[in-house]
């Protein structure tokens, strides 16, 4: 991170590594706690290890980063040459990793930014990257937030879950909310909302609901360019599948991602996941 201004995010970014380092992102990573094991995402837990752990219903938890280890980050980030940072973080109502990173900025040595950006995964990601091109371009530490912002005002973010349970037993969904899903054969279809990870349909069958996302999707990206994510977990075929259909449905499509999520967003919402975000250039 040699520019002045240096981006910063977390793990649930789930950008690739080759785009993290052509762009001068770096990511503090998360950490999954499983059973007496604490192991930090992307390093030292794979997305099959906690797929099989969770459907051996073993107790699965996730925990912020230290604060201690986004103040080793700012210091690094000082150290090659920044003179501010832009510290880019999921959604403060889904996580104390926003909060984490507050404490750790109050002590650095060169201004720190801190955003919560709202987003989850690539929603994350894509405000990412919008920070970095701002500074790329030689842009100021608010530049590069107002990019970052501008992004994640503009980006949506939509899932489909085989099961509540795992969303509602992390606390991220609350139990009236997951009476949402619970009827038989009901699939229920969530949104990206003020931060939460809120219902927005059920459907009948998993096949309607993966259907129906699509049509939400492509109605979403309209004829603007665009930059989608396609996430999964457990579930390549089925993420792949709905990737191909949408090259032939949004005719504004600029990137196209397609990726596994990692284990923190994996232990929230179970195998099965298939969730898509649209992000407007």
């Amino acid at each position: 991170m040699s520019r002045h201004v240096a981006i910063v995010t977390d793990s649930t970014a789930y950008l690739p590594p080759r785009t993290m380092e052509r762009h001068g992102i770096t990511a503090v990573p998360l950490t999954v706690v499983l059973g007496d094991r604490a192991l930090e995402e992307g390093t030292e837990i794979s997305t099959r290890s906690l797929a099989q752990a969770l459907q051996k219903r073993r107790p699965v938890t996730t925990s912020r980063p230290s604060p201690e280890l986004f103040a080793e980050t700012y210091r690094e980030a000082a150290e090659s040459g920044a003179t501010g940072i832009v510290s880019l973080h999921l959604s403060a109502e889904l996580s104390g990793t926003h909060d984490a990173a507050v404490l750790a900025a109050r002590e650095a040595p060169i201004p720190v930014h801190v955003v919560d950006t709202g987003m989850i995964a690539m929603a994350l990601g894509f405000c990412a990257l919008a920070a970095a091109s701002a500074a790329e371009a030689g842009g100021t530490v608010d530049e590069a937030v107002t990019a970052a912002e501008k992004r994640a005002a503009g980006t949506s973010a939509f899932f489909y879950v085989d099961t509540l349970d795992y969303l509602r037993r992390g606390g991220r969904i609350g139990a009236a909310q997951a009476l949402f899903g619970s009827a038989l054969a009901v699939k229920p279809l969530l949104q990206l909302s003020g931060g939460r990870i809120e219902p927005l349909e059920k459907v009948r069958t998993a096949s309607k609901a993966i259907a129906r996302l699509e049509e939400i999707v492509a109605d979403r990206a309209g004829a603007a360019e665009v930059d989608i994510a396609v996430h999964h977990l457990a579930a390549p075929d089925r993420a792949s599948a709905l990737a191909d259909r949408l090259r032939t449905r949004v005719p504004g499509l600029a990137d196209l991602h397609v990726s596994e999520v990692g284990a923190v967003i994996g232990a929230h919402t179970g195998p099965g996941l298939l969730g898509v975000v649209v992000s407007p250039r």
